[in-house]
Order: structure tokens, then C-alpha cells, then sequence
């Protein structure tokens, strides 16, 4: 009896922080036990009115509910008055009901700066009279600098509230708190104040409103303030300003005067447009914008200067649509009347752009020398494209249309020196003469070039680029490539040039495998480091063993049983008997002769053939000694 309970409980949970739900549920219980409800009911109301955590909040909520329903229970039970158990129903019922609002009390005291979860308690609730007093506590409460969501919002949904309601003159008032309020993170929030405004002022047909709010906050904007904007000289020295002070400079705003000016005068749009460019804060959209409403005009010529100021504010990428629109129209409007301005415009665009946006603007340049220039010109322009285009892709479908342009223009003669140069380039060693074509895209220009030549009928050449691709292709791999050379030997070779091709397989194989051992990581023994005499003699031993085994492999497969669908043109060891002979061979007799050569008869040479050449001193009978012998 002389321990206080609720001192000890409330002691407790002040220094309990992780158990505050269920000690508040213990002092309600305690109070229950004693018979005193009410006071239990005030104990769970403040603890649900004090707890920081949804899991303790869940804690006491479901306590009090359970409590409440005990009751009634007790009521209905004991058949107490209806007028009673109607009363404890309607209890009942009224905290389900007030559980959400509940609940957003304990996020809101968890960050009282969170704007969503001010917008979503604004939307529980059901009287105007609550629902603006939250908005009026929200817009007080809520630090914009360390706010979730943006403040801007609860200012415009506090204004279409009264506009829904049809008081526009409350509406109108929420809006000049708004633009005035220094209260916001950023200049964006600020200008999406006053582009909502301009809007509200638009639904309700007031243009001339609307656009004297833009002229506001645009044009009559304080001195002062553009002052202080232009000197400021650092990020510190900008972000210290009032919102205020630097909306003016706002895109968003500008855009929207933009529209609102060409909708009424295009004369007026062009000032503010020329404002915009003067001010350095256009956008490559602002730029095709301000184009097309001058085209729509009938100002091409203006439209053409816009375009050029664009891309001298602008680099690439950014100024890739701009480019893309200049050209076009440009073209389109003068056709072949303008030639030489038109080259000078896309000479420019090609040269600033880098190779990975370059490829359509040659593209266009040479399509422009097609239609309107000279076929040289355009031959010209594929070849600098080539030249700059890096991906080989790109690299590749640009070479098919200069090949087949080249077709349709000079013949033969000037594919082949396309296809040469390109492949012969990416074989320098130089590397500032390199395509930058990979292994792959030589290949494929090799196997293009191929075709070509063998529907000439040049089959030689056909095959050299054909065994100068196979160095690229790994036959355990690329199985397509050798397909493809199989099927031509097939259909234009012999049986030597198949049995070469096969060679080259086995070559392109052995080399492609030798390569992936020396790229496997091996760990070398410390003795095999040290150095061995005859190294280099072992060396040259393994090579010279290595091309003897090709050339016996070569023999081997030349003495193998011929190939169904081939003509032999020449057989080694063809003098063996097992060869079957032609019947139908001429025999010229030339085997007997060779045979004849072979038997050579000696015979003695009488000494009379000497004559006097013989001396008297016994030379004849020397003569004759060698003779016999």
C-alpha cells in the first residue's frame, strides 16, 4: 500500500524507452484491477497520445480495444440498460474510427517534417474547419531545408481546396502567402508556386492575369535583385539568396510566359525569347521551340539564325537535335539552290561531332552530294566517314552504302579499291592509319569482298580473301566462316584447293590453340627458370619437328583416297603399280629413252684414232694403259 504505482510505472518509462507500450498497458491495467475505468480510459489515451513507435502505439491500441470490448461485454451480459450499452457501442466504434488519425499522429511525431504524411492526415480528415487548420499547422511546422517532399505542394493543394469550394479570393490570398513565403528548398519550389498560380489564374479565363503574374515575377523584377544574382561570384555567395531574389532566372517560368505570349502575340513571343537567349538560360528545347514558331511564321531565314545561335551555345550531344533540325529543314527548303552553304553547314556539323554521333550526319552530307552535287564529292564523304567512325558496326553499315553507291557510280573498279584500302588499313601497323575495325568486322568485309569477286567470276581472288579472313576465325567457334568457304570451294574449286583449305583450317586451329595456352596463367617450377644451355637450339628442334609433321600430314592426305566430286590435277607417286593406268594414254616413248641413258656401254678407242698425237717416248702406251684400265 505504500508503494506508488503510478510514479514507479511512469519513472519507468521514461527510462525504458524500448518497452514504453507495454508499461503504459500495465499502468491502464493496474487501474482496471482497482475498478477505476475511467481512469484507465485517460491512461491509454495519453499513452496513445505520447508514443513514438507504431509497435508500442499497436501495443496500447490493441490493449484499449480489448479493454473496451471486455466491457461491453460485461453489459450486454448482465442485461444492463440499453441506453448504456448504446453508449459503450458508440465508444467502441469511435476509436476503430480513430485509429488512422491516431496513427498519423505517431508518424508526424516521429518527423514532423514529412509533407506526405501531412497530405495523407489532410485526407482523413472530413470537416473543412479541421482540414484547414492542418494545412495552416503543416505550412508552420514543415522546415522546407530538411523537409520529405516538397512544401510547394502543400501551399498549392491549401489554395485548390478553396478553389473546389469556390472561394477564389481565399484561394488567391493562399497564393500571395506562397510566392512571399521565404520558406522553400529551392528555386524550382518557388516557380512551381507561381506556374500553379498563373494556371488557377487560366481555368477561370483570366489571361490577362495570368500573363501580368509571368510579367511580375519575370519582368518587373527588382533591380536589386538581379544585382545581387549577377554578383554573386560563388555557389556559397547564390545559395545564400532568398528564393526570391533568383526566381527570375527560372526556366520553367520563362517557358510558360513563352506560352502564354505565343498564344496571344508572336511578336511579343519573339522578345521573350530573345530575352531568354540574352539571359543564358535556353535549352536546346527552348531553341527548336523558338524555330518552329518562327517557321510557322513564314520566318525561315530568322528560324536558320536561331539555329545557328543554338549550336554555338551547345556541344555535343546536347545540341545533336539541334543539328538534326538545321540540316533537315535547311535541305528541304532549298533543295539544290544552295549548295555550297549547305556544304559549309555540314562540313561544320561533321567536324564537331564526335564518331559516335557522327555516322547520320555524313550520311546526310553525302545523300546531299547525290541528289545535288557530284558522285566524287559523296565518295569523298563516305571515305572521311570511314575515317572517323569508330564502332565497327556503324563502321560496316556505312561501308555497304558507299559500296553499292560506288556500284551504281563508277563500276567495279572503285569497289575494289574501297574494299582494298579498308582491309589493307586495318592490317598497318600504324595505328593512326587503322579502321578500327575488330577481327569480327574484318572478317565480315573479307567474306563480302569474296562474294563480290567470285559473282565476277574471279575465283582466285575470291580465295585469297578467303585465306586472308581465315586468320580471324576460330574454326572450334566459327563454325559459319568455314562453312562458308567450304561450300564455295565446293562449288568452284578442286580437289588440291580443298585439300589447301583444309590446310589452312588445320594451321588457323593449331595457332588459335597454341594462343590460348600462352594466355593460360601457368605456375612455372623455380628450377625452370634458371637458365639451360642449348635453349635456343631446343627451340629450333621443336619447330623444325613441327613442320615435319605437317608436311608427312600433308603427304598422308594427298596419298588418301580422292574426293568424291573433284578432277585431280596431279597425284604423287603416281608411278606406283598399284595406280590404275589410263587406257587411253599415248605412250611417246619417252620412258625407254631414260632408260637407255642409264645402261651406258664402255668400249676402248683404237689407238690408231690418235694418230701422231702419240709420241715416240712410249706416250700411245700410256694412253693405252688408261684406255684398258
Amino acid at each position: 500500500n505504500n508503494i506508488n504505482v503510478s510514479t514507479v510505472l511512469r519513472t519507468a518509462i521514461k527510462k525504458f524507452t524500448d518497452e514504453v507500450g507495454k508499461l503504459w498497458a500495465s499502468l491502464a491495467d493496474y487501474y482496471i484491477r482497482r475498478g477505476l475505468f475511467e481512469k484507465a480510459r485517460d491512461i491509454y489515451e495519453e499513452g496513445l497520445e505520447s508514443v513514438m513507435t507504431v509497435r508500442d502505439f499497436s501495443l496500447i491500441f490493441d490493449a484499449y480495444a480489448a479493454f473496451e470490448e471486455h466491457v461491453l461485454s460485461s453489459k450486454m451480459e448482465n442485461d444492463e440498460d440499453d441506453h448504456e450499452i448504446e453508449l459503450r457501442l458508440a465508444r467502441l466504434e469511435h476509436l476503430m474510427e480513430r485509429r488512422p488519425i491516431l496513427l498519423s499522429s505517431v508518424m508526424l511525431r516521429q518527423n514532423p517534417h514529412n509533407v506526405h504524411e501531412w497530405l495523407k492526415r489532410i485526407s482523413l480528415l472530413s470537416s473543412s474547419k479541421e482540414i484547414v487548420s492542418t494545412y495552416s499547422l503543416a505550412i508552420q511546422t514543415v522546415d522546407a531545408k530538411v523537409s520529405i517532399g516538397s512544401i510547394a505542394q502543400v501551399w498549392t493543394d491549401f489554395a485548390k481546396f478553396y478553389e473546389v469550394h469556390g472561394d477564389l479570393d481565399n484561394a488567391r490570398v493562399i497564393f500571395e502567402k506562397a510566392t512571399k513565403s521565404p520558406n522553400f528548398k529551392s528555386v524550382d519550389e518557388l516557380a512551381t508556386i507561381w506556374c500553379e498560380y498563373a494556371e488557377f489564374e487560366l481555368r477561370h479565363k483570366n489571361f490577362k492575369q495570368a500573363l501580368e503574374l509571368m510579367k511580375r515575377v519575370l519582368v518587373n523584377h527588382k533591380e536589386e535583385a538581379r544585382k545581387k544574382v549577377n554578383n554573386a561570384s560563388t555557389k556559397g555567395e547564390y545559395d545564400s539568396l532568398l528564393v526570391q531574389e533568383k526566381v527570375h532566372k527560372s526556366i520553367k517560368l520563362w517557358m510558360l510566359y513563352c506560352d502564354l505570349e505565343e498564344s496571344v502575340s508572336p511578336e511579343n513571343a519573339r522578345v521573350v525569347y530573345e530575352k531568354i537567349l540574352d539571359l543564358r538560360i535556353a535549352t536546346p528545347q527552348i531553341i527548336l521551340n523558338y524555330a518552329a514558331m518562327l517557321q510557322e511564321s513564314k520566318f525561315f531565314e530568322d528560324s536558320f539564325h536561331v539555329y545557328e545561335r543554338g549550336v554555338n551555345l551547345f556541344n555535343f550531344p546536347h545540341s545533336i537535335d539541334i543539328w538534326r533540325a538545321y540540316l533537315t529543314q535547311f535541305v528541304d527548303r532549298f533543295q539544290g539552290t544552295k549548295v555550297e552553304r549547305a556544304r559549309d553547314l555540314f562540313e561544320q556539323c561533321c567536324e564537331q561531332a564526335p564518331p559516335k554521333y557522327c555516322k547520320e550526319f555524313f550520311l546526310g552530307f553525302a545523300k546531299l552530294e547525290e541528289q545535288f552535287g557530284l558522285s566524287k564529292r559523296a565518295m569523298d564523304i563516305y571515305d572521311q566517314a570511314l575515317k572517323k567512325i569508330k564502332s565497327p558496326a556503324d563502321k560496316i553499315e556505312v561501308l555497304d552504302i558507299y559500296v553499292k553507291r560506288a556500284m551504281e557510280f563508277f563500276g567495279v573498279g572503285k569497289v575494289r579499291s574501297i574494299y582494298e584500302k579498308i582491309i589493307d588499313d586495318d592490317d598497318d601497323d600504324d595505328e593512326t592509319k587503322k579502321n578500327s575495325l575488330d577481327d569480327h568486322s574484318t572478317k565480315i568485309v573479307c567474306v563480302k569482298y569474296a562474294e563480290l569477286e567470285a559473282s565476277f567470276g574471279e575465283i582466285d581472288r575470291a580465295r585469297a580473301l578467303y585465306t586472308h579472313a581465315s586468320q580471324f576465325s576460330n574454326p572450334a567457334q566459327d563454325g559459319t566462316f568455314w562453312g562458308q568457304w567450304n561450300d564455295f570451294e565446293v562449288k568452284n574449286g578442286n580437289e588440291d584447293t580443298f585439300r589447301d583449305m583444309l590446310r589452312v583450317k588445320r594451321s588457323v586451329a593449331a595457332s588459335f590453340s597454341q594462343m590460348h595456352f600462352n594466355m593460360s596463367v601457368v605456375e612455372v617450377p623455380a628450377d625452370a627458370l634458371e637458365p639451360q644451355s642449348g635453349g635456343e637450339g631446343n627451340k629450333e628442334g621443336e619447330e623444325e619437328d613441327l613442320m615435319k609433321q605437317l608436311e608427312r600430314e600433308e603427304l598422308e592426305n594427298r596419298n588418301a583416297a580422292p574426293i568424291a566430286g573433284f578432277v585431280k590435277s596431279h597425284v604423287v607417286g603416281g608411278d606406283r603399280d598399284d595406280v590404275p593406268k589410263n587406257p587411253e594414254e599415248i605412250d611417246l616413248g619417252f620412258d625407254d629413252e631414260e632408260d637407255d641413258d642409264k645402261e651406258v656401254l664402255k668400249t676402248s678407242v683404237p689407238s690408231g684414232v690418235y694418230g701422231s698425237l702419240l709420241s715416240a717416248d712410249g706416250g700411245g702406251k700410256k694412253r693405252e694403259r688408261e684406255d684398258e684400265e
